[in-house]
């Protein structure tokens, strides 16, 4: 794959380029236009005005030198592919997330995130200069908007920020451990870690058995983004991710493979969409665009709220149990989110379908004369289109049994 520069002069291949508007600018289209006509995604029900769209692409920690991240001027319009086959607007006759928490343990979460008005409560860290949490906790719940076709998972979740890194992003055993203890003890009912670690530690596995014992499901990324001039490697685990009871999430692209600029793991639990996602930044009412298993995981956690909200009864367990029981059978089952809402107890057999509810859409967001035009660059990442691209995960990766692993 030729390298892309970015305004800085640097490469954009096998990594994400940093630095907020600063950054490097992938297409939108481009990274749909694979699987979808330009004119459908590009101006949604009116493909009278196609127009390509370049994005900001999110860092998930700034190099040395980079600015914090700024917000973005740029909007899609069009609902993601990968958005219509996780099948929310099917989903949400069963759910919305209303009343579940879910901890955002990452570069933090800011308090004007777009689309997250009134329903994030800081828990430590009240600012975000990365984005990296930001974006995640849009994935998890954004609102839906007028402008746009564009949600998060579960739209009436609340969301609690928590720190996990220092301020550019940099995690470490000690800082992961301390965020999960915290969401934990502010009631978290789903725990999201952005960050993996290369390394097992004594502390963060502590801090993992913590949330366990309040009955937190903590879902994590089952490998990191790679850090520049780093590169992919060998197989191998990721912590808090291999961590017995914690459900483990693997990024894929349309085919399957992972994303470019993405580490190995050596297995996980579920895989989701991780390449070319589209989600807002901490500032502003603009997109940006993001690859990895840190996103992935955040579209489960996101499922993982609609579950406790739909089945109050179920266990953080019994929870995870269910979303890897409906999952489409894979060597890593693939995240489905209606038939974990939908689905017998014991398998994927429908239930009766709620009555459909309109969605309740804010109508607070520029409108399409924010759309800008770009050129279309290489290199970006296609996004997840639907079951029949999902083609098993390149790479073979196994699936983890999730009680099965050793600490």
């Amino acid at each position: 794959m030729p390298s892309a520069p970015d305004p800085m002069g640097r490469s954009c291949a096998r990594r994400a380029c940093s630095g907020g508007t600063a950054a490097g600018l992938v297409s939108a289209a481009a990274a749909l236009s694979l699987l979808l006509p330009l004119p459908a995604f590009a101006a949604g029900r009116d493909t009278a005005r196609a127009e390509p769209v370049e994005l900001p692409v999110m860092p998930a920690v700034l190099e040395d030198g980079d600015p914090c991240t700024g917000s973005s001027s740029r909007m899609v319009r069009a609902e993601p592919a990968y958005q219509r086959t996780l099948n929310l607007q099917q989903a949400w006759r069963f759910s919305r997330g209303g009343g579940v928490e879910v901890a955002v343990v990452d570069t933090g979460v800011a308090t004007g995130t777009a689309r997250l008005a009134g329903r994030v409560t800081p828990v430590s860290g009240t600012d975000d200069c990365v984005g990296h949490g930001s974006f995640l906790a849009g994935i998890v719940a954004a609102a839906p908007a007028t402008a746009t076709r564009f949600s998060g998972v579960a739209p009436d979740a609340r969301i609690l920020a928590v720190r996990g890194t220092d301020q550019r992003g940099t995690a470490t055993a000690s800082t992961l451990a301390a965020g999960i203890r915290a969401a934990a003890d502010a009631g978290a009912q789903v725990i999201l870690v952005g960050p993996a670690l290369a390394r097992k530690s004594s502390e963060l596995t502590g801090a993992v058995e913590h949330a366990a014992a309040r009955d937190a499901l903590v879902v994590a990324a089952a490998s990191p983004p790679l850090r520049r001039g780093e590169e992919p490697g060998t197989a191998r685990d990721y912590w808090p991710a291999a961590q017995r009871g914690v459900l483990s999430v693997v990024g894929t692209a349309q085919d399957g493979s992972l994303p470019d600029g993405t580490a190995v793991p050596k297995d996980a639990d579920l895989s989701a969409p991780g390449s070319g996602v589209i989600g807002v930044g901490p500032r502003g009412n603009g997109y940006f665009i993001g690859s990895g298993s840190p996103l992935a995981a955040a579209f489960v956690a996101g499922a993982a709220a609609l579950v406790r909200d739909r089945y109050p009864e179920l266990s953080a367990d019994a929870t995870a149990e269910r979303l890897t029981r409906t999952a489409y059978p894979a060597d890593v089952p693939r995240m489905d989110v209606y038939a974990a809402l939908s689905s017998a107890a014991a398998g994927r057999e429908p239930v009766a379908e709620p009555p459909l509810v309109p969605a309740r859409i804010p109508s607070d967001e520029p409108t399409e004369n924010a759309v800008r035009r770009g050129t279309l660059l290489a290199g970006a990442g296609a996004v997840t289109a639907g079951a029949v691209a999902w083609a098993g995960l390149v790479v073979r990766l196994r699936r983890r049994r999730r009680h099965g692993t050793t600490d």
